[in-house]
């Protein structure tokens, strides 16, 4: 019997894991038929229009910073959440040199992630979105596995919290379910599949990958220079490299 259950339960789980891979690819190409993504420049700032639901990118720091580093993330992801915090840390020392553009890549067995990327747009247009992102990611233990039910009740509190109860609840309840929001993670995710986000959270500077993950290391270019590592970066090293890319690309030839 035991026998039995544990083939149905894995039959389940399988189950599960496809529905969730078909939802995903639903959201990575439901909105994006009629968008010709050969007309975005991927590595600059991209404006609000109505392919992305009238919602640009999100952008940690200044808009006018020296360097652009793009970050594909998901929220449901555990090393997301910790990169978010070491993001958060390189943006502050660098003081106005340093801009993260964030975009939106949902995994698809991340059972909570749509809902969450979700919440955070919401969040967004009523101008909070750093602030509920920050709160996904702080408090993903409590909400990565939840059920529909309580994750909702989760993220009704976070709004709540973070806007200091001025925030519009209602709104924000409906603008999760509007096609503005699923627009926007669509087109986020879009990009992504066009170059090829293998997993998060993905870093890029100058179109280059910074592969932090690897164990073997990497390198990027960046004017004129080359800043490489032999190893995979922890936290506090990933931070050290990005202040690297912000001193070569401030500094002459």
């Amino acid at each position: 019997m035991k026998k039995g259950f544990s083939i149905i339960g894995a039959v389940i789980a399988v189950a599960i894991i496809a529905v969730l891979a078909i939802g995903t690819y639903f959201i990575i190409d439901g909105n994006n038929k009629a968008t010709n993504f050969d007309n975005y420049n991927f590595y600059s700032y991209i404006e609000p229009d109505a392919h992305n639901g009238e919602i640009g990118d999100h952008i940690k720091g200044e808009k006018d910073a020296v360097v652009y580093i793009f970050e594909y993330a998901d929220f449901q992801c555990p090393g997301c959440a910790t990169m978010n915090t070491r993001v958060n840390q390189a943006v502050e020392e660098l003081d106005g040199k340093l801009a993260v553009i964030y975009r939106n890549y949902l995994l698809s067995y991340h059972q909570n992630a749509t809902a969450a990327a979700s919440a955070a747009e919401a969040a967004g247009l009523q101008g909070y979105w750093k602030e509920y992102a920050n709160a996904l990611f702080s408090n993903q233990a409590e909400w990565e596995y939840a059920s529909s039910s309580e994750r909702t009740d989760l993220f009704n509190k976070y709004f709540t919290e973070i806007t200091n109860g001025k925030g519009d609840l209602e709104k924000f309840k409906a603008d999760i379910a509007s096609e503005r929001v699923s627009k926007k993670i669509s087109f986020d995710m879009g990009i992504g599949k066009r170059i090829d986000i293998a997993g998060t959270p993905a870093f890029f500077v100058d179109g280059q990958r910074i592969n932090w993950a690897d164990e073997e290391g990497g390198e990027v270019y960046v004017n004129g220079k080359t800043i490489s590592w032999d190893h995979a970066l922890s936290g506090p090293e990933f931070v050290d490299i990005l202040k690297q890319i912000v001193k070569a690309s401030t500094s002459n030839n």
